[in-house]
């Protein structure tokens, strides 16, 4: 093809996601042809204002293999742009060290952030061919910076050096009282990784004799120095299976669900697990979630996940003392690979671990995988590519702007992410789509007609169980029965707003208080137009007392659209987070109404700007509400248009005021037939038990084939031997 006809081919793409994926062709052809006349091509690009041709330059220079373009990508890291900074940090690990580089990358390390968290990557990535250099460099930057986080970022990197000069100086910082206490930390963290050296051993036992974080931080460390990891032997008992949400304190209870980022995925991961171990035929014997929380707790996890060879057990990683949300994460790539490791090693015989995210969590597990030689399940959707199409065609994203949305979004990072999950998996998952084919090719790259056997499409499914108790409970309310205490706590909600407020029906969103869900987007389409003289509206989600950065964003926007001073006058009801069998009461109390205080008909609203499937629409569609829905992704799969729900382009405030009049205008005239015709829909074909039988073959040819893998090169090393 040749550099310039590959530039020209990123630069004329159709849209921003083709320009993404043509720049693979573009670092190829420039591996392909190194000289001056390939550094002159890429120059134009990175001189240019097209900043998706600006960004595959970066990374085109870095599989030129010589002196000339490993100058020019380390100049980068000075450029007065910080997305041509941040690549270039990025860029540079693909190649061999440079030392020109190394203070330049501890700075950006110093500074944090997602750049911070690139740089300490490629610095890893050097570190075995130039530890010492790195070791000396990095302890020269210690000595003269002082903030406490900048301390803990580079000793977090030193500690991913194995010379004996990291280790004696992680053994000073460990025990120097004058030193932060987040510094501390993290010296005693690296400390657990290096095994063999018995004065860090002592100095541990010497540090949990004490208190607070610190003495948890020694306890895990003297863990892992402990901790040896089990042989990877075929077996043929059951199936021992680890998912992971990092993003969220999951509990069995979900009693946490809709705050912070305990969204949909935390309901399902709890479900889907309890369904994995009910059902004999899965071939699933174990299965281990994992998802954030204390350093205490994690620590007395360790102990049942050990111990127990059956049913559904939790892992905690300790993450921070105060929890950030899934943006923010990514510098905490080595705390959590640390934390997923030292579970995965505590359980023993691991056969393969589910990853569903393009998150943080996923990047370490799939580093920890790697490690310990246990192949991956992908659950692979297009995101963020719909997302960065929608933008691109809205015109809200363009080529000239797109650095500073990818310096915030980690657009190009978070692409490039699923394509290496999903390529190194052993099998992919997918959600059904209406152009599923089409989509995997045209947005993520992948053939799903190549080798079909790697790829199984399984949707997402809902526990039905708990979903018709609250439809019989809210039924039965009506009729005298006695009320539960669930539609009690609703009624007394409803009972502050004026008289005149009180036969209307409810406008019913739940989930998460994040840009993505719409939450602040409802709000603000209910409270300027006729939405609100024909329906209140009630948010069941966030944490409104301790709110996240995230839902504090949420709540800020809708507090302009309604003041919390007017809430009740205008028919807006803040919820917050409730327990996931209380939000299915009140879905169902939404259809069915509370005599004197709503009517019936009620909707549900999923006002995602995407929406890869939707547990919380299946849920209230299992209720028999009327739902309205984003047109694409899974919803438009199995909501019928016009019948059980309006399907629309939700980020649209327009085109989601009319689909929520549209909805409320058929759920005004009571149809048992349609409400039935969901439920049987759900039934038959999305719950929780479902996706578990679905997913079972996927596990078990998966652990057969690892099985077959693990056979062949035993008997290869014997022959060697």
């Amino acid at each position: 093809m040749g550099v310039q006809t590959a530039l020209d081919a990123v630069r004329d793409a159709p849209g921003i996601v083709e320009g993404i994926r043509l720049a693979d062709d573009l670092a190829f052809e420039a591996g392909r042809d190194p000289g001056v006349r390939t550094l002159r091509v890429l120059a134009t690009a990175l001189n240019g204002d097209d900043q998706v041709a600006a960004i595959a330059a970066v990374h085109a220079l870095a599989e030129v293999f010589d002196e000339q373009a490993a100058r020019m990508l380390t100049s980068l890291l000075s450029d007065d742009r910080a997305t041509i900074r941040e690549h270039a940090a990025w860029a540079l690990g693909s190649g061999l060290p440079r030392f020109d580089a190394m203070g330049r990358l501890i700075g950006q390390v110093s500074a944090g952030g997602f750049t911070g968290m690139l740089a300490q990557r490629t610095l890893e990535k050097w570190s075995s061919a130039a530890a010492e250099t790195l070791a000396v460099s990095l302890e020269t930057a210690l000595q003269v910076t002082t903030e406490p986080g900048a301390r803990s970022r580079l000793i977090e990197t030193l500690g991913l050096i194995r010379p004996a000069i990291a280790s004696r100086l992680l053994l000073e910082i460990a025990r120097d009282g004058r030193d932060s206490e987040d510094a501390r930390v993290a010296a005693i963290a690296a400390l657990g990784q290096r095994r063999g050296i018995p004065s860090i051993a002592d100095a541990l036992e010497e540090l949990v004799s004490g208190d607070g974080r610190l003495a948890e931080a020694a306890r895990l460390a003297l863990i892992d120095l402990d901790a040896v990891p089990d042989a990877r032997t075929a077996r043929a008992d059951g199936l021992t299976i680890g998912q992971l949400f990092l993003h969220a304190d999951i509990d069995p209870s979900l009693a946490a669900v809709g705050a912070g980022d305990n969204g949909g995925i935390a309901t399902l991961l709890v479900r889907l697990g309890d369904a994995l171990v009910a059902d004999p035929s899965t071939g699933v014997q174990r299965v281990i979630t994992l998802s954030r929380g204390p350093v205490a707790q994690a620590a007395e996890d360790l102990l049942e996940i050990g111990s127990a060879t059956s049913g559904h057990v939790y892992g905690r990683v300790p993450l921070l003392p105060q929890p950030v949300p899934s943006a923010a994460a990514w510098p905490l790539r080595v705390t959590a690979r640390r934390g997923i490791r030292r579970i995965l090693r505590a359980a023993g015989p691991v056969d393969l671990l589910h990853l569903r995210m393009t998150d943080v969590g996923s990047l370490a597990a799939a580093d920890v995988a790697r490690e310990l030689g246990i192949p991956t399940v992908f659950t692979v959707a297009p995101d963020p590519h719909a997302v960065i199409r929608s933008l691109d065609r809205s015109g809200a994203l363009t080529r000239e702007d797109f650095g500073a949305t990818d310096l915030r979004e980690h657009f190009w990072f978070r692409t490039h992410l699923v394509q290496n999950l999903a390529s190194n998996a052993a099998h992919t998952v997918l959600f059904p789509r209406p152009e599923l084919q089409r989509d995997m090719s045209q947005l993520v790259g992948i053939d799903i007609t190549s080798h079909p056997e790697r790829h199984t499409i399984v949707a997402e499914g809902v526990d039905l169980e708990v979903v018709d108790r609250a439809v019989a409970s809210a039924r039965d309310s009506r009729t005298g029965a006695e009320q539960p205490e669930a539609i009690a706590e609703l009624a007394a909600l409803i009972e502050r707003l004026p008289d005149e407020r009180r036969q209307l029906p409810l406008v019913v969103s739940l989930g998460r208080l994040h840009r993505v869900k719409g939450m602040a987007t409802l709000v603000e389409v209910w409270a300027a137009g006729p939405l609100r003289e024909r329906a209140n509206l009630l948010i069941i989600g966030g944490d409104l007392e301790h709110p996240s950065l995230d839902e504090r964003e949420q709540l800020d926007r809708i507090d302009a659209a309604v003041p919390a001073a007017d809430r009740d006058r205008s028919g807006l009801i803040l919820a917050g987070h409730r327990p996931n069998d209380v939000a299915a009461l009140w879905l169902a109390a939404a259809r069915f109404g509370l005599p004197g205080l709503t009517a019936a008909g009620g909707v549900y609203v999923c006002a995602s700007v995407k929406e890869e499937f939707g547990i919380a629409l299946l849920e209230a569609m299992a209720t028999g509400l009327m739902v309205v829905a984003p047109d694409g992704g899974g919803p438009a799969t199995y909501v019928q248009d016009g019948t059980t729900g309006v399907l629309t382009q939700t980020w649209d405030p327009a085109r989601l005021e009319a689909g929520v009049g549209a909805a409320l205008d058929v759920a005004a005239t009571p149809d048992r037939a349609r409400a039935e015709s969901a439920h049987e829909m759900v039934r038959t074909s999305f719950t929780i038990q479902a996706m578990a039988a679905a997913l079972g073959p996927v596990y078990r040819g998966v652990a057969a084939e690892e099985a077959e893998l693990i056979r062949a090169a035993s008997a290869v090393n014997r022959v060697a031997l």
